[in-house]
């Protein structure tokens, strides 16, 4: 081969382990659009007259969004193809964060742009989840390992919980127009999201018309109903949100009287713990075993210490022990997202795979409820305070840690155990 042909093959190999930074570009921008409004929960508690309920509440309304957008939009994109359904999801944050501009004093606005956000984000998650998977396959990279569709997806989606939290919250301290830039700089982030989609190759061409099952068919996920997933996946996934709500919505709520910058600080625990997080979901490979539970095991390691850790910050309330506690509860996050991800791939067939996907997504949102249910409590019942309900978390994934124990190896796919051996 000459020197020419072999810079053009060389091109070719390249640019085919690039076409999945295409796809990860709009996960990036609808995980910017549904975390750029955590670091804000201060703000709108202090600066708009809502309750700290109502904000917790306003953080959780995505989740409404999201559930239809996971549920439908693998399904969809099954019959219809990966692009035409991942399309709007950068078009609805768009317009989410148009109307959270808009709306910092009025309720319904706010519900209405984070539903938007969330449905956006659960189409980018399914769908783009999915896509980045078969875009990281032998077809299209083949030098990508065993795992890193996982990696990739769970990497785009952390860096853009990340830094969208985190520009939002800079912004809002210390750049004027604090209830809007922040949605501004998302709206161009997303813009160029779109623009990259386009570029995607397709992956999974529409089915016929004529060869499509009722739609309803294509919602029955029977891989949902495999022991793996029920005994080992589903008590880990509350914890993927759970702990990073802990993180960067509760812990900082908790801190904004004892710091002079609350929006600020709020942004540096959404980055120091999402950070955290990024960088053990790089480490994913090393860690997870498809002969075993390693990789689980280890997240609910991380999120009970992280547990514990914040029991003493939500009771010394001091920004070492904060930081601290952001750090373990993310790297909780991080390997949870990751590891459950990667066990799912495993579970699924090809024609199930967007679905079981878009199941384990919405397990892990029920975690976002956490900030709701404990400032409810703790206003309802003043002697269930933070730290013991922080220790309660701690109880409760020992629970889940011990049942993945006891299913260490139980209900491995075979042909993952056989390409192990």
């Amino acid at each position: 081969m000459t020197a020419t042909a072999t810079d053009h093959a060389a091109s070719v190999r390249t640019s085919s382990r690039r076409l999945w930074f295409a796809v990860g570009a709009t996960m990036f921008a609808v995980a910017w659009g549904g975390n750029e409004f955590t670091p804000l929960l201060v703000m709108y508690r202090l600066y708009h007259g809502f309750s700290p309920v109502e904000v917790d509440l306003f953080l959780f309304a995505y989740v409404f969004g999201i559930v239809p957008g996971l549920l439908l939009g693998g399904p969809l994109s099954d019959r219809l193809g990966r692009r035409p359904v991942l399309l709007p999801a950068p078009l609805l944050t768009i317009l989410g964060s148009l109307l959270l501009a808009l709306g910092a004093d009025s309720a319904a606005l706010l519900v209405a742009g984070r539903v938007l956000c969330g449905v956006a984000l659960g189409l980018g998650m399914a769908v783009g989840g999915s896509w980045v998977k078969e875009l990281s396959g032998p077809d299209w990279d083949p030098a990508a390992g065993p795992g890193a569709g996982a990696r990739r997806a769970a990497m785009s989606l952390t860096a853009g919980f990340g830094l969208g939290a985190g520009a939002a919250g800079l912004l809002a301290q210390w750049a004027p127009w604090p209830s809007a830039l922040s949605y501004g700089v998302h709206i161009a982030v997303a813009v160029l999201a779109t623009a990259a989609l386009l570029r995607a190759p397709e992956t999974r061409p529409a089915q016929p018309a004529h060869e499509r099952a009722p739609l309803t068919e294509d919602l029955k996920i029977p891989s949902a109903g495999h022991r793996r997933f029920l005994f080992v996946i589903a008590p880990l996934a509350p914890w993927v949100f759970g702990s990073a709500a802990a993180a960067y919505a509760v812990l900082p709520a908790l801190m904004s009287d004892r710091t002079d910058v609350p929006l600020a600080f709020s942004a540096v625990m959404c980055l120091v713990g999402l950070g955290a997080g990024f960088l053990i979901q790089s480490l994913g490979r090393r860690i997870d075993d498809p002969r075993n539970s390693r990789g689980v095991v280890v997240a609910l390691s991380f999120v009970i210490a992280g547990m514990l850790i914040a029991v003493v910050a939500s009771f010394v309330l001091t920004v070492p022990m904060a930081l601290f506690a952001s750090v373990v509860l993310g790297c909780g996050y991080g390997m949870a997202l990751v590891s459950g991800l990667q066990e799912v791939q495993r579970i699924a067939g090809p024609d199930d795979l967007a679905g079981l996907t878009a199941v384990f997504y919405s397990l892990t949102y029920l975690g976002f409820a956490t900030p709701a249910i404990m400032a409810a409590l703790s206003e309802t019942f003043p002697a269930v305070t933070y730290p013991v309900m922080f220790g309660f978390g701690a109880v409760a994934a020992t629970g889940c840690l011990i049942l993945v124990l006891v299913k260490w190896t139980a209900h491995l796919p075979r042909e993952e155990l056989a390409d192990s051996q």
